[in-house]
């Protein structure tokens, strides 16, 4: 996957990497840059990051990858594409799609699908993905197309930028809104399940009721942390758990996964520095009960 990134200089002074910096580029992006002496051209002309730059210059950046994630195989998935240009792509994912392989699903994954729409376009692509999902959450997710978008918008992620909107099925009629401020931990001798600890991590969610129907309330969600399975347990632990949770509310039987779905990413673009707003309507299996 290679890209070109072409920015005008409209000042005097900054060196190529401070400039750079501006944009948000990070010292892994500035380590990629100088493996060879081609990424980096001002009017043409390959320059160090040290080089002052002046205004009216036509500054270069050249994005190289020309390997694929070598571990993950190549497999026709279904994907739901919302938007794509050079620097990353946006999918409505579905239920029942892992996101990465794992011993017990290693051609049936999100990443394969992407592995290859890339590999039928002649493209190589390493699978990043940047607001992770459980198998059975459905909605948007992100997948960064180079190492670039990845990160910086994994500093973006980290910095609390990205708004994720959810939307959820509880149990019960929940009140109006609310903040949840409790830490999440694993729970001791699973991989999978996670608790409300006070040795654990931050997580905060705050939602908000949209309407309520024969004892089932439609929620949405966002999020300021990204704490493994935090909106589940959260709602769990204030007595409204979703619909359908295997895990946090076994007795629930009404569907056949947790009633959750990433409606809404709002973020700024890695590249440009525009800024984004996609949103994808509720699924049928969620929409149901409504």
């Amino acid at each position: 996957m290679n890209r070109t990134i072409n920015y005008t200089i409209f000042e005097d002074g900054l060196s190529i990497q401070n400039y750079l910096k501006t944009k948000g580029y990070t010292s892994s992006i500035f380590k990629q840059l100088k493996k060879t002496t081609d990424n980096v051209l001002v009017n043409g002309l390959y320059k160090p990051l040290w080089t002052p730059l002046s205004s009216g210059d036509e500054l270069t950046i050249l994005i190289q990858e020309t390997t694929s994630s070598p571990n993950i195989v190549s497999k026709p998935i279904s994907l739901s594409i919302v938007y794509e240009d050079d620097d990353l792509l946006v999918l409505n994912k579905q239920s029942d799609c892992p996101i990465h392989p794992s011993q017990n699903n290693l051609d049936n994954t999100l990443a394969n699908g992407v592995m290859d729409y890339y590999q039928k376009k002649g493209d190589t692509i390493v699978f990043r993905c940047i607001n992770r999902l459980d198998r059975n959450t459905t909605g948007l997710t992100i997948i960064a197309k180079h190492y670039l978008s990845s990160a910086v918008l994994s500093v973006e992620m980290m910095n609390r930028m990205i708004q994720r909107t959810y939307l959820a099925l509880v149990e019960g009629s929940i009140p109006d809104s609310g903040t949840i401020n409790s830490p999440i931990a694993r729970v001791e001798g699973s991989t999978i399940e996670r608790k409300i600890s006070p040795l654990g991590e931050t997580a905060i969610t705050h939602f908000k009721k949209i309407s309520e129907k024969n004892g089932i309330s439609l929620i949405s969600l966002q999020l300021e942390t990204g704490r493994t399975h935090q909106i589940r347990v959260h709602m769990k632990s204030i007595g409204f758990p979703l619909l359908g949770d295997g895990i946090y509310n076994p007795t629930n039987h009404s569907m056949d996964r947790q009633a959750l779905h990433s409606a809404q990413l709002r973020f700024i673009h890695p590249v440009t520095g525009h800024e984004c707003l996609f949103t994808q309507p509720l699924p049928a299996d969620m929409a149901f009960f409504i």
